[in-house]
C-alpha cells in the first residue's frame, strides 16, 4: 500500500468507519485457514441463538497455530502501521462466523461496549474488528452491509433497535420490520477471499441473507488501543475527552447515549 493509499483509507476510517484492504492473505495461508476453519466448524453445534450469526467459533490463539499465525500475521500488521493504527493490539482470540447456505440475514446492531465513557465520541477509532473473508462476497452470498458515518453521527435507526446480540437481538423474528430493513444510506460491502474489512465497533453494520447453495465464512478478531489521543490526530479534540477522568467509572453499555450526537 502506498502512502497516498494508506491515508486515504485512514479517512475513510475516520469519515465512513470502514474500509478494505486486499489481498492480505496469501492464496496458501488463505486455504490453510478455510481448511482449518472448516475442521472447526465439523465439530462444533451451532446453538440455536446463534442462527443469524451462523456458525460462531471462539478460538484463542495459544490453543491454535492456525490462529496464532493470522493473529500475528505481517501485511495485517504491516496494514496496521500503515494507516496509523499500530497501536491497536489484537484480543488474542477470534470468531469464525458464518451464512450457511440459505441462511438469514444478521440484524442491524454496533458492537461498541462503552457508551457511557466520553471515549464514545473519539472522531479517531478506540476498537476495531477485522474481517477476513475465505470466500468472495457478493449481495447473493451475504455480505456485509454498513451505514457510512453512523460511528460518528446518531440517526433514527440508533433508537429502534433491539439492543444487541445476547441482551436481545438474537431472539428477535426473522420478519422484524427494523432489525432487518433496507437502510436509504447503506452501503454493501463485497470482498474478495483473502481481503480484510476494517471497521469500528461504533459502526452500524449487518449481513444480508445467504441465497446460495454454499457457506460463506469470514475469521473476525477485536483489536483496541490505548486510551489516548493517536499519534497522527492533529485536529481538534473533543471537550468531553480532553476533560477525561482516565480514573473515572465508566460501566460498560451497549445502548448508544449523550456521547452519540445527531
Amino acid at each position: 500500500m502506498t502512502s497516498e493509499v494508506a491515508l486515504e483509507k485512514r479517512n475513510q476510517m475516520l469519515r465512513d468507519g470502514f474500509c478494505i484492504v486486499d489481498d492480505v492473505l496469501t492464496p496458501e495461508f488463505l486455504q490453510e485457514l478455510h481448511d482449518e476453519s472448516e475442521r472447526l466448524i465439523a465439530g462444533h453445534v451451532e446453538p440455536d441463538e446463534m442462527i443469524y450469526q451462523g456458525q460462531h467459533v471462539n478460538v484463542r490463539g495459544e490453543d491454535n497455530p492456525y490462529i496464532k499465525k493470522l493473529l500475528e500475521w505481517q501485511p495485517s500488521r504491516d496494514a496496521l502501521e500503515q494507516l496509523g493504527f499500530g497501536d491497536f493490539a489484537a484480543s488474542g482470540g477470534i470468531i469464525i462466523l458464518t451464512k450457511e447456505a440459505g441462511g438469514p440475514p444478521l440484524y442491524w446492531h454496533q458492537d461498541w461496549m462503552r457508551w457511557n465513557d466520553p471515549l464514545s465520541c473519539s472522531p479517531w477509532p478506540q476498537t476495531i474488528f477485522l474481517n477476513y473473508y475465505l470466500t468472495d462476497t457478493t449481495l447473493e452470498n451475504g455480505c456485509l452491509k454498513v451505514i457510512p458515518g453512523t460511528h460518528l453521527k446518531r440517526i433514527d435507526l440508533h433508537d429502534q433497535l433491539v439492543p444487541a446480540h445476547e441482551q436481545g437481538a438474537r431472539f428477535i423474528a426473522e420478519d422484524h420490520p427494523v432489525m432487518f430493513s433496507d437502510h436509504p444510506n447503506q452501503v454493501d460491502v463485497c470482498a474478495k477471499a483473502g481481503s480484510l474489512v476494517i471497521a469500528d465497533a461504533r459502526l452500524l453494520h449487518a449481513a444480508h441473507k445467504n441465497r446460495t447453495d454454499k457457506r460463506r465464512t469470514l475469521i473476525l478478531a477485536w483489536h483496541s488501543r490505548p486510551n489516548t489521543v493517536p499519534d497522527y490526530w492533529d485536529d481538534e479534540i473533543p471537550e468531553s475527552i480532553a476533560n477525561r477522568d482516565e480514573s473515572g467509572n465508566y460501566p460498560g453499555s451497549r445502548l448508544p447515549g449523550d456521547f452519540l450526537k445527531w
